[in-house]
């Protein structure tokens, strides 16, 4: 499994790129899932709908299921931010995991950067950046040996993830297991779940 971070601030693009990036990774064959940090109060679920009532009721975990999809969700019964690497943890086997929003998780990552945003780049500073995708690459803040890529062009940005696959295979990190359990047990977070098909 590779594993691709998408650093970035809000309003530079990220999750059209990378919207882009699995259309592309699909037409190449690939299974693709996303981790993604979403804000502290964010629900997938509708009030007054099933699920819904169960979680009202007290239930620790939820999963619904058809012959399309599966979800699961899992209440915070104590406060608690579960790494990207827990949640990674909780995914199906596929071929690549896009990240999106950790940005100072320890991964390889691609930062989406524009001039227009008026924001800091995070590349002269972190070690992880593996690229950069921007609109404004003559007004990039720093010099850089890095690859530059037009943020407009994700065909070019999937090429060089895909010849540069076997940088990012994922190895977890050694633990002791007890920040695991946390996520395993008292915590969690939800996260959208697709069956492999039979055969596939």
């Amino acid at each position: 499994m590779n594993v691709i971070g998408f650093c970035g601030f809000s309003g530079s693009g990220k999750t059209t790129l990378v919207e882009q990036v699995i259309a592309h990774l699909r037409l190449a064959g690939k299974r693709v899932s996303v981790v993604k940090h979403a804000h502290h109060a964010f629900d997938i679920d509708h009030e007054g709908k099933d699920s819904w009532r169960h979680r009202q009721a007290g239930a620790f975990e939820v999963v619904i299921a058809s012959d399309r999809r599966l979800a699961k969700i899992r209440e915070f019964e104590v406060r608690a931010a579960p790494t990207v690497h827990q949640l990674i943890a909780e995914l199906y086997a596929c071929d690549w995991v896009l990240v999106e929003g950790f940005k100072h998780a320890d991964l390889l990552k691609v930062e989406v950067w524009r001039a227009a945003t008026g924001r800091p780049a995070q590349y002269p500073h972190d070690p992880f950046v593996v690229a950069i995708c921007t609109d404004s690459a003559q007004h990039l803040p720093e010099p850089t040996g890095l690859p530059v890529i037009d943020l407009n062009d994700a065909d070019a940005l999937t090429q060089f993830l895909l010849d540069t696959a076997p940088r990012y295979v994922y190895h977890p990190p050694v633990t002791d297991g007890a920040a695991d359990a946390l996520v395993g047990s008292r915590a969690g977070a939800a996260v959208e779940l697709g069956p492999r098909a039979a055969g596939d």
